[in-house]
């Protein structure tokens, strides 16, 4: 999610957000938006989204810039998935309650999958077909460079043609046997099934026909829905997103956050939605949603970690506390092609220096209050599992900073002023490594999300042990919208290449479906490989863990990237400390960070 990025945008978690204010969304000006009372109505709930984490999306097709799990959940809402993959109902698994797909069977060899479609239909009354589906199939294939979760080689690449045999049935091969675990939980999970019947145009104006099937008309037909998804301010009015099969529509948008759901009157789907009106409420800090908490206008929210201690004083309100862990792993991507930092962070034993001078553990326990657990490689450790290696679990580099220092000056590297300067240019194992040109100094920038106090936290404490090894770290903060935008995958001499490090990850960097692999982001051209990683080796081990059953290929995976290093680790938070009002029930904390309003309930008001 990155949260944000829910893949289905995965996530997408990758979370993003960016309130400019706001003021006026219901009432007053802290920061946020309430009612005066809470939602004071049975078929009214107010939610309160993470702070500066805007919705800014809703074509059921991610993009890099969009990589939202607040958009994933909204667009979810009104278009539901081919195959919901969640953990909305307390254990990860297929939710056939909100998918548009009541079966999927593989062929004998492994290389075909048959689908079969329920009797479901659009909100303007025509029948969801395989033609629907032919039409997301036809536009990813020929937009597959749009799409945030596409990882070459990966779906649509793998992904060898559609048959559709009848309207409710059709056949997806594939280009080999995969684990069927991985195709259907992180594959056949992403397909968002369309309303061909509105979409296939080329304008507003414009006729409907079969555009979608030639690759030139399927990127015509991109263009149009991209633009104007672009367009937030007319998400409410605009006709193209009034055609949905899920159990909501959008009722009203605001581009400074503010979203309100109400119910889909056709919705014939087995998750109906059981409040009507959802208000989802943005914030642009932390602490402004707290006051809200506190003054009984949200039903559904949640406090900082360092709060948890007031405890008391939220049940006194009419509260429980809840904390949402999630399936997820935080971390600071680095810009291997940034042209000053690039070719240091290139050096596996300057990344170990950063690494250890990481002290995750007194992190997790002191900024984060014990809501946070260290995580030392690319596999969530928030939950027990059988993929963690034993090299991820142990830990292969310790907080260290006389280490860490010590690394540096075994490489070439002499402190001067307080910062490590190369002094000893070269490839030989005493010099700094190749392109490190002499006089570089060891100083590094992070872009980091805004609107958080345990993440401004958590960055004063990195910034002080990185001192400490002789690492310069300074601090620029922006909206995670902001961030993304901005830390996306560049060349040296792109102008947008500038970036060195990025953080979006106060909530969770990136929150995986229900099989960890880690084709999108650490493969080479992974569509969330942000920071351009790239070794053949794990290239070759993430491919085994898409063709393999067996755990062993994951646990390898694991223990190559604990200790090849492509991005610096750090302690994965609970998604959030939910806070949520008496008598609001009906649903699980999904621990792939999705929220999923038709769930909830009022059992008392």
């Amino acid at each position: 999610m990155f949260p944000g990025h829910t893949a289905n945008s995965r996530r997408w978690a990758l979370v993003a957000g960016a309130a400019a204010t706001a003021c006026a969304l219901l009432t007053g000006c802290s920061g946020g938006g309430t009612s005066s009372s809470g939602s004071g109505s049975s078929d009214t709930i107010n939610y309160a989204l993470p702070a500066n984490f805007t919705p800014n999306w809703i074509l059921p097709v991610g993009t890099a810039a969009h990589l939202n799990t607040n958009n994933s959940s909204i667009s979810q809402s009104l278009w539901e998935p081919l195959i919901a993959y969640d953990g909305s109902t307390g254990t990860v698994g297929w939710n056939k309650k909100n998918s548009l797909a009541t079966a999927a069977e593989f062929a004998e060899d492994g290389k075909s999958v048959s689908i079969t479609l329920g009797d479901r239909h659009w909100s303007d009354g025509k029948q969801i077909t395989s033609r629907d589906m032919e039409f997301w199939f036809n536009l990813v294939k020929a937009n597959k460079a749009e799409w945030a979760s596409y990882s070459p080689g990966k779906a649509p690449d793998n992904w060898t043609s559609l048959k559709v045999v009848d309207p409710t049935h059709f056949t997806i091969a594939f280009d080999q046997a995969y684990n069927q675990q991985w195709m259907l939980a992180n594959q056949l999970s992403m397909i968002r099934v369309m309303p061909q019947h509105v979409w296939d145009k080329t304008s507003d104006s414009g006729t409907v026909s079969d555009l979608d099937r030639t690759p030139a008309g399927a990127k015509q037909v991109w263009t149009y829905l991209d633009n104007s998804a672009k367009k937030i301010s007319g998400y409410a009015t605009d006709p193209l997103w009034k055609t949905v099969s899920g159990p909501y529509t959008i009722k009203s948008f605001s581009t400074a956050g503010k979203v309100v759901l109400t119910a889909n009157t056709k919705y014939d789907g087995g998750g109906k939605a059981n409040i009507k009106n959802v208000n989802l409420l943005p914030f642009t800090t932390t602490d402004a949603e707290e006051n809200a908490l506190r003054a009984g206008t949200v039903d559904y929210g949640y406090i900082n970690a360092t709060n948890l201690s007031q405890e008391s004083s939220f049940a006194a309100k009419g509260y429980t506390v809840k904390p949402w862990s999630g399936w997820a792993i935080t971390y600071m991507p680095y810009n291997f092609n940034n042209p000053t930092m690039g070719p240091v962070f290139k050096q596996l034993y300057a990344r170990q220096a950063i690494q250890m001078s990481v002290d995750q553990t007194t992190l997790s326990k002191v900024v984060f209050n014990g809501t946070a657990v260290p995580t030392y490689g690319p596999i969530p450790q928030g939950q027990s599992s059988s993929f963690v290696s034993p090299e991820q679990k142990n830990n292969p580099y310790p907080f260290s900073t006389a280490k860490a220092k010590q690394l540096l000056s075994d490489h070439g590297w002499t402190e001067q002023d307080g910062t490590m300067v190369c002094t000893a240019p070269g490839t030989g194992d005493n010099q700094c490594g190749a392109g490190v040109a002499q006089g570089t100094k060891f100083q590094m920038q992070v872009l980091s999300q805004s609107g958080s106090t345990v993440t401004d936290n958590m960055m004063s404490a990195l910034q002080s042990s990185f001192a400490k090894s002789g690492i310069g770290f300074t601090i620029k903060t922006a909206p995670v919208n902001s961030v993304l935008a901005q830390s996306g995958q560049c060349k040296p001499d792109d102008a947008g290449c500038k970036w060195q490090l990025s953080f979006f990850g106060t909530a969770g960097s990136w929150y995986f479906p229900a099989y960890p692999s880690g084709d999108a982001l650490f493969a080479t051209g992974g569509g969330s490989n942000f920071g351009n990683y790239s070794n053949p080796a794990v290239d070759k081990l993430i491919t085994e863990t898409t063709t393999s059953s067996s755990d062993e290929a994951v646990q390898k995976y694991s223990a190559a990237l604990a200790e090849d290093l492509p991005v610096i680790w750090l302690p994965e938070p609970d998604y959030q400390v939910s806070v949520v009002k008496k008598g609001l029930g009906g649903f699980a904390q999904d621990s792939l960070a999705n929220f999923h309003p038709a769930m909830w309930k009022w059992t008392t008001k």
